[in-house]
């Protein structure tokens, strides 16, 4: 995402300052300073951080034994509870896909559903502020993942209330659906992009560099 936003911009690796959004099933934030990144929402696991498809994110470790205690679980079966039976399908109590709580709130209206979505783009505008704050701001947030790259709905959700960091979303280009693009409006001093990944080209790309390197170091 940090390559092709300094493609994209046509700017120097050390110019690049953006804070990432992976939003999937597995979700995830990254502060990138100066094209490095510098601090990530996960943690010893990929547990820590953002709320995502079936994982809780943070929480107070105290939880772990209280619920222990309470429901008569091994710390071993928490762990998986946090993780496989936690996140948007716990809280909404139906789903860990975010289209169908999008279509329960909008058809049903659904509370629990509403509940999962705005606890989801809570955490993630709240990870965005605590990048903000590690890096001493940024020049544009990028989106990218399942949610990220192909929910205009939590897009504009998640920048609702970053206004005062700059960051304004032209509806209009938010509400477009392919393509690497600009999604903020013109002169943000926050701006916003959704770069769609390709993990298995960088994979490739890292194991020539490689394999290119290999002779050098012997």
């Amino acid at each position: 995402m940090a390559y092709r936003y300094r493609k994209l911009r046509g700017i120097a690796r050390d110019e690049t300052n953006i804070i990432t959004l992976h939003l999937g099933n597995g979700c995830s934030a990254a502060a990138i300073r100066a094209g490095n990144s510098v601090d990530t929402s996960m943690g010893l696991t990929p547990l820590e951080g953002l709320v995502m498809g079936t994982r809780s994110g943070d929480v107070d470790p105290a939880i772990v034994d209280f619920i222990a205690t309470k429901e008569g679980l091994s710390i071993g079966e928490v762990e998986t509870l946090l993780n496989k039976q936690s996140g948007l399908l716990e809280i909404s109590g139906l789903t860990s896909d975010m289209r169908e709580l999008l279509d329960e709130e909008r058809e049903q209206n659904d509370r629990r559903a509403r509940l999962a979505i705005e606890i989801f783009c809570y955490r993630a505008r709240k990870y965005i502020g605590a990048c903000l704050a590690a890096m001493n701001g940024a020049d544009a947030v990028v989106f990218a993942g399942g949610i990220g790259e192909n929910s205009w709905e939590v897009r504009a959700r998640i920048c609702d209330g970053l206004q005062w960091a700059g960051l304004e979303l032209d509806d209009t280009r938010n509400r477009v659906q392919t393509g690497e693009r600009l999604i903020s409006r013109e002169g943000c001093s926050l701006a916003a992009y959704v770069i769609p990944t390709d993990e298995e080209l960088l994979i490739a790309r890292d194991t020539l560099r490689c394999v290119l390197e290999a002779p050098n170091r012997y």
